[in-house]
């Protein structure tokens, strides 16, 4: 039996998408919904795309029928059908306040439950708050699961394994640097650039890479330039992703002060002082409190500084000061480049570093992979257990889902870097905090 599936603006502004996404029901949208979109279609961005993309389409639906009485769409099935029996403030639930546009949406649904006792309903919405309001109304809702990884479970890729191998494999992979290797019911599935701690039954160990069936020694990167050093196992092996030009996306994730940042940075300047590159290109997902960037005064780079900060420390920290930075940025060696402002170009023989990519979407994210050009390396930097974006989470968040979704991919790797090296303290406050 079709369901009333009764979509909130915040949905349709994640994802233009969303509209197709729902086969075989009946899709519902509130008139304050729309008005709503209004507002959001002259943003930049994603945001204002997603508005006038869902209003042009509701525009063509017109010449198939009445929205108000509803538009079958033959390609999934569906129903689509724009709900114009506004409530009235006297309509909205005690308690509520009968101006907010949330609180409206939960009184159209409540009349519609009233008047279509028969058809099941559910609320998509990616608003948290207004989910908890339904449940304590009786009202179902639901988030937007079509972006969710790894529903019912809490593992997430890390990139590493750690697999026991007999004393003989262990000798041989020395002496070969290299060893076969097929995964099993034991092991499970071990993915293309995937990294193996591997032990032996006396104490010996090895770390490799996998690759195409075979465990590989990791090369050794020596950097002449910049001193980067590997202060752990994981730190060694997200600096043979990043160095490695054949892995064109790397992901990295961590806890704060787990050095994925510093790393990254130092390994890209590396390797443009090596000439691998002809340029670095810094960017994140921004997210203001209390002001957006366009409110502050200065140029880009002004404006971009205090989101920026974590890089400025890094390249102090690894140079005592930041003129040759200020030098690099007049080269055009290092730019600096919001996320919002990334659509229409493309990146040839760049390393890109996207600072904070658990604070975008998969979309965002999108949009900014699909920039990347011929002999360029992109990097997603971020902490998963940190998302500051609302409507996201940890199993919702771009990064999460890019993770999830390349781990299969000979051109991209990934690695969990579970330790901080920031300070002793800063360590135990992880812990303890």
């Amino acid at each position: 039996m079709q369901k009333n599936l009764v979509l909130d603006t915040s949905v349709l502004l994640y994802d233009k998408s969303s509209i197709h996404s729902l086969p075989e029901n009946n899709i519902i949208i509130p008139l304050v919904v729309l008005e709503e979109l209004d507002r959001f279609k002259e943003k930049p961005g994603l945001l204002g795309e997603n508005a006038r993309y869902v209003n042009r389409y509701l525009d063509k639906l017109r010449s198939k029928g009445k929205l108000c009485d509803g538009v079958y769409i033959e390609d999934i099935g569906s129903n689509i059908r724009i709900i114009t029996d506004i409530p009235t403030p006297d309509q909205v639930p005690v308690g509520l306040d009968p101006t907010s546009n949330d609180n409206l949406i939960i009184a159209t649904v409540l009349k519609l439950i009233n008047n279509e006792p028969e058809v099941p309903l559910r609320l998509i919405t990616k608003d948290i708050n207004l989910r908890v309001k339904c449940d304590a109304l009786g009202i179902n809702s639901e988030d937007y699961y079509k972006d969710h990884i790894g529903v019912g479970s809490d593992s997430i890729y890390t990139g590493i394994s750690h697999i026991d191998f007999l004393d003989h494999d262990i000798d041989q992979f020395f002496e070969n640097k290299s060893i076969k290797f097929k995964s099993d019911t034991a092991t499970g599935c071990i993915y293309d650039n995937e990294y193996i701690v591997g032990k032996g039954t006396s104490g010996g160990s090895f770390l490799g890479r996998h690759q195409d069936g075979t465990i590989r020694m990791l090369p050794g990167h020596v950097s002449n330039n910049i001193g980067l050093e590997a202060k752990n196992k994981e730190q060694t092996f997200a600096i043979d992703l990043l160095m490695d030009k054949s892995v064109e996306m790397v992901t990295l994730s961590g806890i704060a002060g787990s050095g994925k940042t510093y790393i990254t940075l130092m390994a890209g300047l590396e390797q443009v002082f090596n000439e691998d590159y002809d340029r670095i290109i810094v960017t994140r997902s921004i997210q203001p409190v209390g002001r957006d960037i366009g409110y502050l005064p200065g140029d880009i780079n002004e404006k971009m500084a205090p989101w920026m900060s974590p890089i400025y420390d890094n390249i102090r920290h690894a140079f005592k000061d930041m003129d040759y930075f200020g030098i690099m940025q007049k080269k055009g060696m290092i730019e600096i480049a919001p996320l919002s402002y990334m659509r229409g170009r493309t990146f040839n023989d760049s390393f890109l570093i996207v600072d904070e990519a658990q604070n975008a979407t998969i979309h965002e994210l999108k949009t900014i992979i699909t920039r990347i050009g011929k002999g360029s390396k992109i990097v997603l930097l971020g902490d998963i257990d940190q998302v500051d974006t609302p409507y996201i989470d940890k199993k919702s968040n771009g990064l999460s889902i890019v993770i999830e979704r390349f781990k299969d991919t000979i051109l991209s790797g990934h690695v969990q870097l579970s330790s901080g090296q920031r300070s002793g303290i800063a360590n135990l406050a992880t812990q303890k905090l």
